[in-house]
């Protein structure tokens, strides 16, 4: 379409000066004394016309003569933007290769040949951040080489880079970043922890820094502020659920294990969240320290009801061990009360067996509870059928010599005999 019109406006023009100059007989006359000149006037105009299209020709040279040696410049300039490109690729790719001293030289070559760059007045607008990721490229290599000197220098040369007018905000987070991790391979948590403060209040908060605040946190031994930096991370969805869960479970049992009274345990207790209270690991780490600490076993009682709830609820998914774990600490917890137990757990108990007849965990519980109440008949019926089913050996060699004491009890020592015999097997 645009070549027919084009081509159509050249028969229009056409059209137009054989019009114009056909029929044109006018003259030009030039007096140049003693002369005189007779000239048509479509000769003047095509002399007229030549004389621009000469001088016009002209300027056009000229300009491009004196055009030539700033033409120079930017070309040597160009070359050696390049050239420092070249060399930072090269650097990056020998980086990732492993081979880190190759990666360094060509690191410092591209900040050599940078700084001539930056000297001859032609550098490009990005020539900051070509230099700040050239010294942080030299501080990556020096940092596997285990030079610390170099990389400490040059990673100020490249966050200095990245402070000037001009260049990326990104440039100074990335370098900042690196940082925290160096220091966190050096096993130095709190120097990157002081990286990670000097991050904008944006970027802290990314799923990077976060994971780097979370490692350090965990290095220092700051277990408060590692579980809330892997609540972020599990709000941002930077971990599986399984393994959120997982990691939140780990640190949330290192605070556990952490307490030292009574107090600062419930202190702890208080700050996780419901979800996290509910997980049967934790709860029962939680009793069996509050028990070692002569903590107040009606609290133990509170925290395990939602364990002993989500095991009558889903027996199929409830583990073994922790269905173990739950019937020791619920036997300790009835022995430390002086009596027989509380008589809400010794319903929830004696419900519970009647309503899974079958369980030998559960016959087990309802018999230690008969032991402690001194009903001795039903105590015996009960451990003697769960211990001839339970798969724990520790709550069977119990079952065994809770047995084996009722019989001394009544005077049967065959029976008693036997109970201990099985007990020590």
């Amino acid at each position: 379409m645009r070549a027919a019109l084009w081509l159509m406006g050249l028969f229009a023009g056409a059209v137009a000066l054989a019009l114009f100059t056909g029929d044109n007989d006018g003259t030009v006359t030039v007096f140049w004394p003693p002369h005189r000149v007779d000239l048509s006037v479509n000769l003047v105009l095509l002399l007229l016309a030549g004389l621009f299209a000469l001088l016009y020709a002209t300027l056009r040279t000229l300009a491009a003569l004196f055009e030539l040696p700033r033409q120079a410049r930017r070309w040597r300039a160009q070359q050696r933007e390049r050239a420092t490109h070249a060399l930072l690729l090269d650097a990056l790719a020998q980086f990732m290769a492993g081979r880190y001293l190759r990666a360094r030289k060509a690191a410092e070559s591209a900040v050599a040949r940078e700084q001539v760059l930056a000297e001859s007045g032609e550098a490009p607008p990005h020539t900051v951040a070509l230099r700040a990721l050239a010294h942080l490229t030299v501080a990556e290599s020096a940092h596997a080489l285990q030079d610390q000197a170099t990389r400490d220098a040059h990673l100020a040369h490249a966050l200095d880079a990245a402070a000037l007018a001009g260049a990326p905000a990104e440039l100074r987070e990335g370098a900042l970043l690196r940082a925290a991790r160096w220091a966190l391979n050096e096993r130095d948590p709190a120097a990157a922890l002081a990286r990670l403060d000097e991050l904008p209040t944006g970027a802290n908060r990314r799923t990077a820094a976060l994971r780097l605040k979370l490692k350090a946190a965990r290095q220092s031994g700051r277990i408060a502020e590692a579980m809330d930096t892997a609540r972020l991370l599990a709000k941002h969805r930077a971990f599986s659920p399984q393994a959120a869960r997982s990691l939140i479970r780990g640190l949330a049992a290192d605070q556990i294990a952490g307490a030292h009274d009574a107090v600062q345990l419930r202190q702890a207790w208080a700050e996780l969240d419901p979800r996290e209270r509910a997980m049967p690991e934790l709860a029962l780490r939680a009793a069996q320290r509050l028990l070692a600490l002569g903590g107040d076993a009606a609290l133990v009682r509170q925290w395990l009801l939602p364990v002993w709830d989500e095991m009558l609820a889903l027996p199929e998914s409830f583990l073994d061990t922790h269905r173990a774990r739950l019937v020791r600490v619920l036997e300790v917890v009835m022995a430390a009360t002086g009596d027989p137990s509380d008589q809400e757990w010794l319903a929830r108990i004696e419900a519970a067996q009647q309503a899974h007849p079958g369980d030998a965990t559960l016959q087990y519980l309802a018999g230690m509870a008969c032991l402690r109440r001194g009903l001795w008949g039903r105590a015996q019926l009960l451990l003697g059928q769960a211990a001839r089913a339970l798969e724990d050996d520790g709550l069977r060699r119990n079952a065994w010599r809770a047995l084996a004491g009722l019989a001394e009890q009544r005077g049967d020592e065959a029976a008693a005999g036997e109970a201990w015999r099985r007990a020590a097997a």
